[in-house]
This record gives structure tokens, C-alpha cells and sequence, in this order.
């Protein structure tokens, strides 16, 4: 069984998957979202077992999840309880849709196919980014972005800082401040943690004042998920004593293309979230066409398959964790 199936992706925001079905895909596999009559999420695979009919164009039916094609009816188990051509026949169970695990967490509907053996770890242990958790934070959303790239090119893209001063030039960077200071990399148990990195910033984000010396912590807590967190200097933000941090969620949809996210947790009440997200809009609009123009788009992990520079500390241990994991979707081994 491949590792990637057994994890939890990101497949929707949690509010759009409301009182009609939805589709989505998750690593090549076709899903349908929909909500029962108590509001819980399900995910199943999009195929009806009768004719092979996408689900996801029927419709939600007294809780149950009705086949566009001949009106089947299944219960949220997947179990069919209904066929309308024959009304008196009591479905068995080969008469089921495949379903897959489902739930909502950090304000999104999570996905994963196969059911690990171990399953001691829960499915991210993100505090900050939960809605009932840290009051202290205002968490808001913004995405998705539709990308042709593959999961791996844009957590790398979300790691590395010598980007900044061309890609983000003005916001995130400057070409006159682009030399980047050595910084620690470690392993953790779940992925990889860098501290003490230093960027120039022109506009660290929608409060910054003015340009500012910037202290980010990257952290990789699954192999299509990333944390930033970023400490500006005193004085340079209209926020006294500023706390962000913002959470990269990407769904591999095939080996090549994804969908992201990107989940934000800040001690700003006041700003209303379209100023939020038109900022992360802007910086992602940004990274989108060059990480569409990066070849080959499945991240290489052979050491000598890229050529790298000291800046590159994270996004080195970032391919190793990969392929230390056993990661084969979106890469190149």
C-alpha cells in the first residue's frame, strides 16, 4: 500500500460542501462530498456500483445520496437502501458505493483512501489553525488555487526564501537584500523543521509599515503540508507585537496538478478577510506561473538530479523526507 493514500488531504473548504453533492479528485482518484441529513461530510469514491454513474450529479435525497442515473439510494455507510425499478427488492451488499474515510479539520473536509495500520497519530496536530482552538488568533482562509503543478514543487516553492526578492519583489523582497543567512535544519519526527531564517522585507504582509528585517520558522508536518511562522521586527507593523502564521495545505489531485490553500492564524481582529485573502491572492498569483513553468514538474528527489546552493538547506531535507518516507506520488524517486 502506498504511503500518500493512507495520509489525510485536503479536498475542500468545509463550507462549500453544503446540501448538494460535490466532485473533487484526490491522487488520480475521482471523489463526491456530500453531508447527511445530521451534517456530517462523507467522501465516496465517484462511481455509482450500478452503472457506474457520477454521483456527484445526483443529489441529496431525505439524507441519502441519490444516483442521477437511476435514482439509487445510498445510506451515509454507502449501503444502498433504495432501487426504483424494483421497489420491493431489499439491496444487498454488493449494492454499495465505496466509501472512504472523511472529516473536518482546520476548516477544511480532510480525505484518505486507505486506512493506515498505526493509527496513533491523529490527523495534524496544528493548534493554531483550528477554529475552536487559540482564541487568541483569527483564523482565515484563503484559496483554492488551481495549479498545474505537482503537491511536492509547491511546498518546496512555500520553504524557500530566495525566491523573495524576484519573484515577490516589493512585497516579500528586494533584489538589493536577496543574500540569505545560514539557518538550521533538523529533522522531527513528522517531517522537517528550519529555524532562524532571516528575510528583508519591503511588505512582510498588510499591516508592515515599513521594510523590515523578518525572522521565519518552517516547519513540513506532512509531505504535502507546510507551517510558516513569522516574527517581524519591533515597530515595523501597525500590530504591536504582530503573530502570524500560515499553513500551506495542498491536494495532490494527479501526478502533475494540484490544488492549495493556504490557512492563516493572526492576532488581527480588525481587518475584514477579503483584505486577508487578497494579499495571500496576490503573493500566490505571484509563485503560480513560474511554478507552472518548472520542468520536470514532479519534484526530482536524486541528490544529483537539481543542482543546490546553501540557500537551499530546507529544501534539500525537504526531498530527503521524501524519499526517507517513501513518498512516490508527484516525485521522481
Amino acid at each position: 500500500m502506498k504511503l500518500e493514500r493512507t495520509l489525510w488531504h485536503p479536498v475542500a473548504l468545509a463550507h462549500a460542501v453544503g446540501a448538494s453533492p460535490a466532485a473533487a479528485t484526490l491522487l488520480g482518484e475521482d471523489l463526491v462530498l456530500w453531508r447527511d441529513a445530521a451534517g456530517r461530510a462523507h467522501a465516496w469514491m465517484d462511481q455509482c456500483p450500478h452503472r457506474g454513474a457520477r454521483l456527484s450529479l445526483g443529489r441529496v435525497a431525505r439524507g441519502e445520496l441519490e444516483c442521477p442515473y437511476h435514482g439509487w439510494r445510498f445510506e451515509a455507510g454507502g449501503q444502498c437502501t433504495h432501487i426504483p425499478a424494483v421497489p420491493d427488492f431489499k439491496p444487498g451488499p454488493r449494492h454499495c458505493a465505496r466509501a472512504y474515510d472523511a472529516r473536518e479539520a482546520y476548516g477544511m473536509v480532510w480525505v484518505r483512501l486507505a486506512t493506515p495500520e498505526n493509527e496513533a497519530r491523529p490527523i495534524h496536530d496544528l493548534p493554531a489553525f483550528a477554529a475552536e482552538a487559540e482564541p487568541r488568533l483569527r483564523k482565515t482562509t484563503s484559496g483554492p488555487y488551481v495549479v498545474n503543478a505537482s503537491a511536492p514543487r509547491i511546498i518546496e516553492n512555500f520553504l524557500d526564501m530566495a525566491h523573495f526578492g524576484f519573484v515577490h519583489e516589493g512585497w516579500l523582497g528586494s533584489r538589493e537584500h536577496t543574500a540569505i543567512a545560514p539557518y538550521e535544519v533538523r529533522p522531527t519526527p513528522h517531517g522537517v523543521l528550519a529555524t532562524g531564517c532571516l528575510a528583508w522585507q519591503p511588505r512582510s504582509s498588510i499591516h508592515a509599515e515599513s521594510g523590515a528585517q523578518v525572522e521565519y520558522t518552517y516547519e513540513v508536518t506532512a509531505p504535502y503540508m507546510a507551517v510558516l511562522t513569522k516574527v517581524p521586527e519591533a515597530g515595523s507593523t501597525a500590530i504591536d507585537g504582530m503573530n502570524e502564521a500560515i499553513a500551506m495545505f495542498v491536494c495532490p489531485v494527479t501526478e502533475e496538478t494540484s490544488v492549495a490553500w493556504t490557512r492563516m492564524a493572526m492576532n488581527d481582529f480588525d481587518s475584514p478577510d477579503a483584505r486577508l485573502i487578497d494579499f495571500q491572492d496576490t503573493i500566490f498569483g505571484q509563485d503560480r506561473p513560474v511554478l507552472e513553468s518548472q520542468r520536470p514538474k514532479r519534484l526530482p528527489l536524486a541528490p544529483d538530479a537539481e543542482v543546490h546552493s546553501a540557500a537551499d538547506r530546507i529544501s534539500s531535507a525537504y526531498r530527503r523526507y521524501l524519499r526517507d518516507s517513501g513518498i512516490t506520488f508527484g516525485v521522481i524517486p
